[in-house]
């Protein structure tokens, strides 16, 4: 699995925060940080639902 983030889209509302805090991190500045874009098979679950739960739909998600 690889995951992608368009920042360009990205509010930092930390919805997928909330799904997968492994993978996605809003820090203090207020911007999203991708902890890692291949994440282990243990947390994919997580990152699918961070990626539905996305209101902007900036996650993408690959196999």
């Amino acid at each position: 699995m690889r995951v992608e983030v368009d920042y360009d889209q990205c509010e930092s509302n930390a919805l997928c925060m909330g799904a997968a805090p492994e993978v996605f991190e809003v820090r203090d500045d207020d911007f999203l940080y991708l902890l890692t874009e291949e994440p282990a098979e243990e947390l994919h679950d997580k990152v699918r639902q961070a990626e539905r739960l996305c209101p902007k739909r900036a996650i993408t998600v690959t196999d």
